[in-house]
């Protein structure tokens, strides 16, 4: 009962912590008078905010179960997981941030990272992932290009230069897609290896 406890508060703080980078985000955005709030659903940044705040949310409220849930659980593990580090790796230092921008930034990219990680890793519900899990988990990233590039190629907006085909070329792109989508399954199946291991077997051993 005592961990049950645990589990739920920790995610239920991990849920307010996102909700509060992606309303800061919206509002940062909504009030710098070049940006455009329509292109928020663009970021994987921001998407992955989304799913770690509805999934940590169900967890906190005792709400985590069904395919679906797991499906999205996964999502917003690796997700984040993506995000953080692709943000280390290639986006860090590439905008001067100020103010709310600069907090909702560290918050989407570095804080939320941190407890969402850390809790799957330490407190979160386990034996719940499969290998159909981790297949039907790969729409996430597909349907994310599958809107982001033909809206990027009307608009001309692109949220990333890793996937800015205006000025890198749809060959050099879709090589950028296949390292990270292969970055992503790589993740999502070292995840349910992990879960697996540490799902106690019948008899209470692991």
């Amino acid at each position: 009962m005592r961990s049950e406890m645990l589990t739920r508060a920790w995610f239920a703080v991990t849920a307010v912590v996102a909700l509060t980078g992606l309303v800061s985000q919206v509002v940062a955005t909504a009030t710098d008078p070049g940006g455009r709030v329509a292109n928020l659903l663009c970021f994987f940044t921001i998407d992955s905010n989304l799913l770690v705040a509805i999934t940590s949310a169900l967890v906190a409220l005792g709400l985590a179960r069904g395919r679906l849930f797991t499906v999205l659980w996964l999502d917003a593990l690796v997700g984040i997981i993506v995000t953080g580090i692709v943000y280390q790796v290639a986006l860090a230092g590439l905008y001067e941030l100020h103010g709310l921008s600069l907090f909702s930034d560290t918050m989407l990219h570095k804080v939320t990272p941190i407890l969402f990680v850390l809790g799957w890793l330490l407190a979160a519900p386990r034996g719940v992932l499969t290998w159909a899990t981790v297949g039907w988990s790969l729409l996430y990233p597909l349907a994310w290009l599958a809107f982001t590039l033909p809206r990027g190629a009307v608009t001309g907006f692109y949220p990333y230069p890793f996937v800015d085909a205006g000025a890198l070329g749809y060959g050099q792109v879709a090589l950028n897609c296949v390292f990270i989508g292969l970055f992503f399954t790589a993740l999502a199946a070292g995840a349910f290896l992990y879960d697996r291991r540490l799902t106690p077997a019948p008899d209470g051993t692991r």
